[in-house]
């Protein structure tokens, strides 16, 4: 099969669409398949011998300056270029210059065209165009996800909770449910230093640990107000953050607040050569408390190296989470999740369960399996025979 992807978000630009597609490409190929990939150009990013990854030339984006937008020129011109090589199908991964673009070359070369929703906008906007009311901008996210969503021939949700919000926008085309796979082998292969002498956090001392990227969408605060109870139970605990993001700035602000400055480690984004393994490895609970995930896939990394998993149990994250199959669900306050935290440190035998099992849970998230799954629903949505939707046009009516 041969297959092309489009997105505004790639490497090195660090968060979990790109790691997905990244992750699904290399399963996609595994089993034979060629998958070519036009995604934005980065400043300052490394050369890629990777021919499958067309690089198009991007600007910044206003009010989220980790993010480049493709000019449309650029874009058009690759396209075009890329036609003669008889696609079977397009793969949409983000709603902005890239569904318009794969929509359009769909039509044009009269292929299937399919989506992948990864990101809950609803939830997502408010922090990013502050000057719109909240109402008028998740009204605006509902509308335009359920228009993008119908105009393409399927859809792609990585989680049951996100199918069916879909289907409440009034998204009406065909919905797969097929979450994000990860290479278990190569993911656990790597190693490193135990990262707690440079952490300047003892052998004995608990560590928690936060993975992704530090925006508010995330609810990283919570977190902090978590940890201001839970240090009355362990006044030597620590929480590690690894990432980078829009909200970091204002967690520090907030950690220096609390009284946190000691507790608090901002590590920023770890290579995955080891270095970011050996973190999960050194911490002794996982704590998540996004409740706008469409899947959250670090979850599965923290699962498939042992870590116990503290979280809770909100959209997509409900897919991932299952009460003592390596984690426990916390309850949306932060003396709640702290009282579940404390079931992890103080109870080591219990613990210890939850690891072993975490690591038997992660095993429904091997790549080989999800990448199965999606080559069935690219060669369903083929088989149906139809093309992209035709673009609805506005007409005015008579006598308006």
């Amino acid at each position: 099969m041969r297959l092309l992807m489009i997105s505004d978000v790639y490497f090195p630009r660090v968060n979990g669409v790109s790691t997905s597609i990244e992750t699904t490409r290399h399963a996609l190929e595994k089993l034979g398949h060629e998958v070519t990939l036009i995604v934005p150009d980065y400043p300052h990013q490394e050369e890629s011998a990777d021919p499958h990854v067309m690089r198009i030339p991007a600007r910044k984006v206003l009010f989220d300056p980790e993010d480049r937008l493709m000019t449309w020129r650029d874009l058009r011109r690759t396209i075009q270029a890329l036609a003669p090589q008889q696609f079977d199908l397009i793969h949409i991964h983000t709603p902005f210059i890239a569904h318009y673009a794969g929509t359009r070359m769909a039509r044009k070369l009269k292929l299937p065209v399919v989506e992948t929703y990864h990101t809950f906008f609803e939830q997502y906007l408010e922090h990013y165009i502050p000057f719109l009311p909240d109402p008028m901008l998740r009204l605006m996210a509902r509308r335009l996800t359920a228009n993008q969503g119908n105009a393409v021939n399927a859809l792609i949700s990585p989680s049951i909770a996100m199918r069916d919000l879909l289907r409440r926008y009034g998204v009406r085309t065909p919905i797969s449910v097929i979450p994000t796979g990860i290479n278990l082998e190569s993911w656990r292969t790597p190693t490193a230093p135990d990262p707690r002498l440079v952490l300047e956090l003892s052998p004995t001392q608990p560590m928690l640990l936060f993975v992704g990227r530090l925006a508010f969408e995330k609810n990283i605060e919570f977190l902090l107000n978590m940890l201001t109870a839970l240090i009355q139970s362990h006044p030597d605990v620590g929480l590690v953050l690894a990432g980078e993001g829009p909200a970091e700035k204002h967690l520090r602000k907030i950690a220096v607040q609390l009284g946190l400055e000691k507790h608090v480690h901002f590590v920023g984004y770890l290579p995955r050569d080891g270095q970011l393994q050996a973190l999960y490895r050194a911490a002794d609970a996982f704590v998540f408390a996004s409740a706008t995930e469409t899947q959250g896939l670090v979850l599965v990394e923290a699962l498939a190296l042992g870590l116990p998993v503290v979280a809770l149990a909100e959209m997509g994250t409900r897919d991932v989470v299952r009460e003592g199959e390596g984690c426990l669900i916390a309850p949306n306050n932060p003396a709640g999740f702290a009282a579940r935290v404390l079931e992890v440190l103080e109870h080591p035998h219990a613990a210890r369960q939850l690891a072993a099992q975490a690591v038997i849970a992660a095993e429904a998230w091997q790549e080989e399996r999800v990448a199965e799954r999606l080559v069935a629903f690219y060669q369903e949505t083929i088989d149906r025979g139809a093309s992209a939707p035709e673009r609805k046009r506005w007409r005015r009516k008579q006598g308006a």
